[in-house]
């Protein structure tokens, strides 16, 4: 496999920091969120819990259609970021991580869902019995231990973000060195006449990426149920 070129490695560099960016906003509102509908029960939860998840059914580009319809220069919250803070989304590297942190939301919170409900509801009761807070309970006594499904549910959306699509093209369009991720610039290089070569190379690469992050995500899991004792 031939060295890729400036513009191809600038794709990948892109994908990693995008992704990155995803994972460090959506991650602490996933946790939140699993939190929320784990341990909480109020009017309206089932709700909740379905607008949580769906992104996981939608398909890509209507989620994609969405955000553009929220978060445009002429939508209602896309409006409001622009005239107050000066701030665009939509066609910019922002706006790519957006649709990255909406599309893997839904996995991270299902992660991070599946370690609370395992974890030993009793210490928790042991904790407010001794006058610990809720806050002082989820910081130092729930959150720890779940550390498991919170770090494997952060490595698995990183690299489910790698390969993120229809919402990326869709909200953020496909701009090089703006918001064109690995993904579509191998879309870009099968539009190309004898582009296959370089969409080989560029699927190869990805490969490689997500073949890591889920090995991670495995040996973090592994390696911290067993410092837990599980």
């Amino acid at each position: 496999m031939r060295m890729l070129s400036a513009e191809e490695w600038e794709a990948v560099r892109l994908t990693l920091a995008v992704a990155a960016r995803a994972v460090g906003f959506g991650l602490p509102v996933a946790v939140m969120s699993a939190w929320v509908l784990t341990r909480w029960r109020f009017p309206g939860r089932a709700v909740l819990n379905a607008l949580v998840h769906l992104p996981m059914v939608l398909p890509p580009v209507v989620t994609g259609w969405l955000l553009l319809i929220a978060f445009g220069v002429r939508g209602p919250i896309g409006s409001l970021l622009q005239d107050w803070f000066g701030i665009r989304l939509v066609f910019t590297t922002a706006g790519a991580s957006l649709a990255c942190a909406v599309m893997t939301f839904p996995i991270m919170v299902r992660s991070i869902r599946l370690s609370l409900e395992s974890m030993d509801r009793g210490l928790e009761q042991a904790a407010r019995t001794l006058g610990a807070g809720w806050l002082d309970r989820l910081i130092n006594v729930t959150l720890p231990l779940a550390s498991p499904g919170i770090l494997v549910g952060g490595v698995v959306g990183y690299a489910t973000c790698l390969g993120e699509f229809g919402a990326v093209i869709t909200f953020a369009a496909n701009i090089p060195g703006q918001t064109q991720t690995l993904p579509l610039a191998i879309y870009s290089a099968l539009q190309v006449p004898g582009g296959e070569s370089k969409a080989a190379e560029l699927s190869m690469v990805s490969v490689l990426l997500a073949l890591v992050g889920l090995l991670l995500s495995e040996w973090i899991n592994k390696r911290l149920n067993a410092v837990l004792g599980r």
